[in-house]
């Protein structure tokens, strides 16, 4: 027998068992497919994606990226290293992604194989005393159990049944229960489970399909101005982004041609200038040789050409303006595109003519109805091409377009230009610049279009497992796991005891009304007997 009084430091330690390599990847395994890690992982995808709204983008606007990196010379540099100009194309942001979805892959198909093994397995043995659980009832009918107990537990099973209840109906002289008790076991609610394994799996798949159309899918922007049209080809376009797999030099061999872009206004009233209907009319062809075909696009029914669609996300005005040189040549003739400014789409653009000497560069701004307030100046009062002007002012010098800088075409670089002149125009007039270089024409004015052409092949797949998320959601929140037993045995003064009880795995749900509905239809079959 041991001292009780040993010195226990003398003992021998208890060898520490180092669990291996093996061991450390199951536990890796099993912290990453926890729900746990689960919602951090998706925590962190969305505050990932904050720098995708707060700084501009490559994919979509190159242009706003070069001027940031001009205008920060410290910060941003660093930024683009770390990947926030191409915030969804950075390894760090699909490192995210990637452990979400494998996270949320050992969540779910462990679970919905137990789920799917539960949905086979017998509803659990009544307990030996229902009427003990709380809310149990118990009654003693006069009727032996031998000839009532079998009319009470089909009488049981058939009302369980009928009210979608998955039953296990065990009779007397069964081997669960012999002859001197038998059972009814009733369960109900496994769409709750059903439920939140849909929604996850839906969210499982909608990864899948966000990933299928950024892997995938492309998408460009193009104005187009009336008369003119566009091929599906990136250099057409004024912004394209593209998945990692596409190959862009074998897009879609489609082309869109903008024949005419019509505009209402509602005129006076509270929503006065408000438009009451757009649609940019065009003719399309799916492939060289392929016959053309017409429609109207507007802003809820996009065009569809194949898998691809092209969207109307945009308008505006593009004012014909003609140079001439000196020696009377046209040296410019071409819609300028001016964009909005305001509502009543007071618009701003430039034109550039290099082939001058020296080069010549026009600012200006377009009104479709015009008015000159003797404080604001010249406004336009509506959006309407009702009594259009152009407003413009004339610059010489070098426009820095060899340069070998990106410039915007809707700005002038006046570094080395200098003012020479300001004319208002209406259509139809002509301007002879004061240095005698030339004239400027305001020939007339157009509409353009901005379209948007995108072809996401995940896009329906993200579309029909956000449905199907919801109706999981749905499911998983208004349907509650509850059981019920039905237990009939001997009272032991020769009649029959009838004990009927439930459960349910949430304390918000309340099943007295159907456990109060079973026990009033098994009275009449057992009644009570008073003593």
């Amino acid at each position: 027998m041991s001292d009780p009084g040993a010195d226990l430091s003398t003992a021998p330690a208890t060898p520490v068992v180092p669990i291996g390599f093996r061991g450390w990847l199951r536990w890796m395994w099993r912290a990453l497919t926890s729900m746990r890690v689960a919602l951090v992982l998706l925590f962190l995808l969305a505050l990932a994606s904050i720098p995708g709204s707060l700084f501009p983008q490559r994919g979509s606007k190159p242009t706003e990226v070069n001027a940031y990196l001009a205008a920060h010379p410290k910060l941003g540099p660093l930024l683009d290293r770390i990947g926030f100009f191409n915030v969804f194309g950075s390894a760090w942001f699909a490192a995210i992604y990637l452990l979400l979805f494998i996270s949320l892959a050992g969540c779910v198909i462990p679970r919905t194989r137990l789920h799917l093994r539960a949905l086979r397995a017998r509803p659990p043995i009544a307990p030996a005393h229902p009427a003990r659980l709380p809310g149990g009832i118990a009654w003693v009918s006069s009727l032996p159990l031998a000839e009532l107990g079998p009319q009470v537990l089909v009488a049981a099973a058939d009302t369980l049944r009928a009210k979608r209840w998955r039953t296990d109906h065990v009779e007397l002289n069964s081997e669960v229960a012999p002859k001197a008790s038998g059972f009814v076991s009733a369960e109900k609610g496994y769409a709750r489970e059903t439920g939140n394994l849909l929604f996850h799996v839906a969210l499982l798949v909608l990864l899948v399909g966000i990933g299928i159309g950024s892997a995938f899918g492309w998408k460009g922007q193009v104005i187009v101005k009336e008369g003119g049209g566009f091929a599906n080809t990136v250099t057409q376009y004024d912004t394209f982004t593209a998945g990692r797999l596409v190959n862009q030099s074998n897009l879609p061999p489609f082309t869109v041609h903008l024949d005419a872009f019509d505009i209402t206004y509602q005129a006076g009233g509270p929503q006065n200038g408000e438009p009451l209907y757009f649609a940019a009319h065009v003719t399309s062809s799916s492939a060289p040789g392929a016959s053309a075909t017409s429609a109207a696009i507007t802003a809820n029914h996009p065009l569809g050409i194949g898998t691809a669609r092209v969207y109307l996300i945009g308008h505006g005005y593009a004012p014909h303006v003609v140079v001439h040189d000196r020696q009377g040549k046209v040296v410019f003739d071409d819609l300028v595109v001016f964009l909005p400014q305001d509502g009543n789409f007071t618009s701003q653009g430039v034109a550039k003519i290099p082939d001058m000497t020296p080069q010549l560069g026009l600012q200006g701004i377009f009104l479709p109805t015009a008015v000159v307030d003797p404080v604001r100046g010249p406004i336009s009062v509506f959006p309407a091409a009702q009594d259009p002007a152009l407003f413009l002012s004339a610059w010489r010098g070098d426009l820095g377009l060899n340069s070998g800088v990106p410039q915007s075409v809707y700005r002038l670089d006046m570094t080395h230009l200098s003012r020479i002149s300001i004319k208002a125009l209406r259509p139809g007039d002509t301007w002879t610049l004061p240095d005698g270089s030339g004239t400027v024409t305001f020939a007339g004015v157009a509409q353009y279009a901005t379209l948007s052409v995108a072809d996401d092949p995940g896009k329906g797949i993200a579309l029909a497992s956000a449905l199907t998320a919801v109706v999981g959601l749905m499911l998983s929140l208004s349907v509650r796991r509850r059981r019920l037993w039905v237990r009939v045995s001997n009272s032991g003064s020769g009649g029959t005891l009838i004990e009927v009880a439930g459960l349910t795995r949430a304390d918000s749900t309340d099943i007295s009304a159907e456990l109060a509905s079973l026990v009033e239809g098994l009275r009449g079959v057992a009644p009570e007997t008073k003593e």
